[in-house]
């Protein structure tokens, strides 16, 4: 499937933004000008199910294939979150970006830190629902949130929930490969960051957000990619 993109800049360099479930390209309002103006071109997808790409069969490999059927081999660097970053993670071997960056990965997701399905009452989320439940966000990240929420599949649940249980943690990256954990998110624990850091994947820890970084805090995030942009 041909993914729906939005382009931000027009330099050399290009950096590939994958968002979460829920979510789509919109999601990186405030982070790709940032990036950009550290001379990329930056492209940001919207998942099958998700935004204006199309809908069908969900499944992690789905995910990891559309991404390979519509982007460029060899890209600099490659940013996902959760969901995003487990097609990323599927698809790198393919993709070759030069870097890639997981935000909070999904793929660290079992049956002891939450169940994909719970996401399905989030459909029709009121802007109180949001607020109370991201209170560090921003009024126009609330909005965006609202956005994505009426263009969202809430089926793509069923497809998030096969991470469960399934081992798609890179082991020896083909390419330098960077997680970002947040001390605020179910996924974090020491433990975890040494477990990745055993499979040959950088860690560094953002402290004091939870797992949408980039939305909690951007300072921090953007701070947290230094050296990988």
């Amino acid at each position: 499937m041909r993914l729906h993109t939005r382009t931000w800049g027009d330099r050399d360099r290009t950096a590939l933004l994958v968002h979460g479930i829920m979510s789509d390209s919109r999601t990186w309002h405030r982070v790709a000008p940032k990036i950009a103006e550290q001379g990329y071109r930056v492209i940001g997808v919207d998942l099958r199910g998700h935004g204006q790409s199309g809908r069908g069969r969900y499944t992690p490999q789905d995910w990891a294939d559309d991404l390979v059927e519509s982007l460029p081999e060899g890209i600099d660097v490659a940013i996902g979150h959760s969901l995003g970053a487990v097609a990323l993670a599927l698809a790198v071997d393919r993709l070759r970006p030069a870097r890639v960056v997981y935000g909070d990965p999904a793929f660290l997701v079992d049956g002891r830190n939450g169940d994909p399905r719970q996401f399905r009452q989030f459909k029709h989320a009121t802007r109180e629902d949001i607020v109370a439940r991201s209170p560090r966000w921003s009024s126009e990240d609330v909005d965006t949130e609202l956005a994505t929420l009426r263009d969202w599949d809430p089926d793509t649940v069923e497809g998030a929930a096969l991470i469960a249980g399934a081992d798609v943690v890179p082991l020896d990256p083909v390419v330098p490969s960077l997680v970002l954990l947040a001390t605020e998110s179910h996924f974090f624990s020491e433990a975890t960051a040494g477990k990745l850091r055993q499979r040959g994947l950088q860690v560094r820890i953002v402290p004091g957000v939870g797992h949408t970084i980039h939305r909690d805090d951007l300072d921090a995030f953007v701070g947290a990619l230094e050296g990988w942009i």
